[in-house]
């Protein structure tokens, strides 16, 4: 895989891993999987949501009117 970065973010992401004692590729990987792990929680917040609703959609209604 290619990853392409603009110099500025770059330079970042390298001012980043020096601070944190880690390589690039470390801290992207991490990145990677917060992205992951984020938009899977997300997800499962939308299926649970919509799961309540549909559950508890005659109260809702009767407490609408």
């Amino acid at each position: 895989m290619t990853l392409r970065l603009s110099e500025e973010h770059l330079k970042a992401l390298r001012l980043r891993a020096d601070k944190e004692g880690r390589s690039v590729q470390q801290v992207v990987h991490a990145a990677v999987e917060e992205y992951i792990a984020r938009h899977d929680a997300d997800e499962e917040v939308r299926r649970l949501g919509s799961t309540a609703a549909c559950r508890w959609r005659p109260v809702l209604d009767r407490l609408g009117d």
